[in-house]
């Protein structure tokens, strides 16, 4: 019995290593780190958008991605979380003076309970501007220290009030958050959807 706990240990440690690994390796291609954060995160933060999966880069059309999508992590049950989601390429990634934009910022998440947690920005989908290219899409979890109080400006749903300039280092700073524990990237670019959506958004 002992052996197999100890197999089952080095299995984890030996897959926890090969994630990291592949984490760090496209986090570094993608320049992740450093446009967005310092350190890449040791673990692959699930997310799912009905059928479709983030797997560290790949591209997904705005469309598909306009409902808050499904995030699962190994969460203790007792712990508070904060996610967030930025696309540090606003207007292009040549010229970031809208860096970053805030689509996405739940904190006070206890295990995995988005729904119950405190919504400081509400989900808002891609919609990356005709002809500004590929817009990297940058999802990051925290474990905080406690549950926080947290004094935020809110960004309601369809809406750009308070999401221009966020700044993911300085906010975990504040916090005391840390380094993050998982996280993942989408890429996406404008299609027709871009422009359907935008009638909707007021700023």
């Amino acid at each position: 019995m002992k052996s197999l706990t100890y197999l089952w240990l080095a299995l984890s440690l030996l897959t926890c290593i090969s994630c990291h690994g592949v984490v760090k390796s496209k986090m570094e291609e993608h320049q992740i780190v450093p446009d967005v954060i310092d350190t890449a995160p040791a673990e692959e933060l699930y997310v799912e958008y009905g059928k479709i999966e983030l797997k560290l880069g790949n591209e997904i059309l705005p469309f598909d991605v306009k409902d808050e999508p499904k995030v699962q992590w190994n969460a203790d049950a007792n712990s508070y979380y904060t996610i967030a989601m930025v696309d540090p390429d606003a207007p292009t990634r040549t010229e970031p003076k809208f860096r970053e934009v805030l689509h996405w910022l739940v904190v006070n998440i206890k295990g995995t309970d988005i729904a119950g947690a405190n919504h400081i920005a509400a989900y808002f989908g891609s919609g990356p501007p005709k002809g500004t290219g590929l817009h990297r899409y940058v999802f990051m979890l925290y474990k905080q220290p406690g549950q926080l109080n947290f004094d935020e400006p809110k960004s309601p749903k369809n809406s750009r009030a308070n999401r221009l300039n966020f700044n993911l280092r300085h906010f975990v700073e504040k916090y005391k958050l840390g380094e993050p524990l998982a996280g993942n990237f989408f890429q996406a670019q404008w299609d027709e959807y871009v422009d359907m959506r935008n009638k909707h958004v007021t700023n």
